[in-house]
């Protein structure tokens, strides 16, 4: 049996990278004008943030359903070149050797070969991503829930 190929985003699916801006400008109020149009280009942002809630439990789920070949699927911003490596110790601190690698960095997501893409916005080349996108979460571009508000909503769908 082929294993489909599904690929996770991390932010705003993996990780709860909001909660983290919001703690970050509540110690740091003064940096708020500085970074409140790029919150993402704050060095260290995102090595320790929380994870979506149920997102780890059902990453390990999906995977040991032997159904899945799970992918990270993150973009970096620019202007943060550390953002890439804490990512990539972020997956490996909450999943081990799980990724080991299996985790893509790109502004490019269209140019990617799978079954299912699970990301809470349709930038990076996301919405014209060749296999079925799972939108994720809640959308910030339109204040509104995705078709798949929860994780449990994810693995209703996949498992």
């Amino acid at each position: 049996m082929m294993k489909k190929i599904v690929y996770i985003d991390m932010d705003g699916v993996l990780v709860d990278l909001e909660k983290e801006f919001d703690k970050f400008f509540y110690h740091n109020p003064h940096l708020k004008e500085r970074y409140k149009n790029n919150p993402d280009h704050i060095q260290g942002i995102f090595r320790n943030p929380q994870p979506i809630e149920g997102a780890v439990d059902a990453i390990h789920q999906l995977n040991d359903s032997g159904k899945y070949d799970l992918f990270i699927a993150t973009a970096a911003p620019w202007g943060n070149p550390m953002s890439s490596m804490d990512k990539r110790f972020w997956i490996e601190e909450h999943f081990g050797r799980l990724f080991h690698k299996k985790m893509f960095v790109t502004h490019r997501k269209d140019l990617l070969m799978g079954d299912y893409l699970i990301d809470d916005r349709t930038k990076n080349g996301a919405g014209e991503f060749r296999g079925e996108l799972l939108q994720f979460g809640w959308n910030w571009e339109e204040q509104r829930w995705n078709e798949y508000p929860t994780w449990e909503s994810i693995l209703t769908k996949l498992l």
